[in-house]
């Protein structure tokens, strides 16, 4: 199985002395999705959790919604010459029944571990794929106080970030700031994934009453899967994207970025924030 992390000889220089010392990076491999054993996506993550990532990954394209539309998830054999497993191609197969969307089957993705799905960039097609719409009942009620002490629980969770520095990471909170899951990888988008793909495996869909915080910045991406993920909250410590911002005002998704300190900006759905701190009608 592939490692988290690898070790690599470096050059160290501190103040004119060099020195030569091994090195702690994070692992970064490419990964191969297949749906019913056609190829649909290769995706660069940090290995471990891959059928979490490749779970989470067809609930926000719309494939899977519930724990019963997934029949099971296997590694096929690697593309050593050897035959050899490298653990590093997957195939989901979905149970009797479950529709298929043609879109995703008519394109090879390619994702970066940096940007997610670049160029799906459409708000009605998540409008129109997303399976429950965004409708905590009752509402949530979030303190900004609460929201501002989540990012440093993050950190304080992030392992493997502690020995390399260059992993991103995504966090599950409740309403009442429980950590309820967090995951790692090199990619922001990967990090998500896995957190909806264990609550696919798990039955804990649609996630109405949790709060998505992100490492990094809020892409289109990371709120479209918030959106399909039919979560409430999406929390940023740095800058969300123009349409980000449009996606989770269509959606009724509470978008907040720049979580730092005591400091943020809701960016939309801002009746979901304690209201002597929103200054955004929701």
């Amino acid at each position: 199985m592939g490692r988290v992390t690898a070790r690599r000889k470096v050059i160290h220089i501190r103040d004119g002395a060099v020195t030569t010392r091994p090195d702690t990076l994070v692992a970064e491999e490419p990964l191969e999705i297949r749906l019913n054993g056609k190829p649909l996506a290769i995706t660069m993550r940090t290995p471990g959790d891959d059928f979490a990532l490749a779970a989470g990954f067809l609930v926000s394209e719309g494939v899977l919604a519930e724990a019963s539309d997934l029949l099971n998830i296997v590694y096929c054999a690697g593309a050593t010459a050897d035959g050899v497993n490298t653990y590093n191609v997957v195939d989901v197969r979905t149970a009797p029944g479950v529709k298929i969307p043609d879109i995703s089957l008519e394109r090879n993705v390619y994702t970066t571990s940096s940007c997610g799905l670049c160029g799906k960039a459409s708000l009605d097609a998540v409008r129109t794929t997303a399976r429950w719409p965004i409708a905590d009942a009752p509402p949530l009620r979030i303190a900004p106080e609460l929201l501002a002490s989540l990012p440093d629980r993050l950190r304080a969770a992030q392992q493997v970030f502690d020995r390399t520095g260059g992993l991103h990471a995504a966090a599950l909170f409740s309403e009442d700031g429980e950590l309820l899951d967090v995951r790692e990888d090199v990619g922001r988008h990967n990090a998500v994934d896995k957190l909806v793909g264990r609550a696919l495996q798990n039955a804990d869909l649609p996630l109405s009453r949790t709060i998505l915080l992100v490492s990094g910045r809020a892409s289109f991406e990371l709120v479209q899967k918030a959106v399909m993920a039919g979560l409430p909250l999406l929390a940023a410590v740095s800058a969300p994207s123009s349409l980000a911002v449009d996606l989770a005002a269509e959606t009724g998704l509470t978008l907040v970025g720049f979580l730092r300190g005591t400091s943020m900006n809701v960016y939309a759905g801002g009746s979901r924030i304690t209201p002597r701190a929103a200054a955004v009608d929701g």
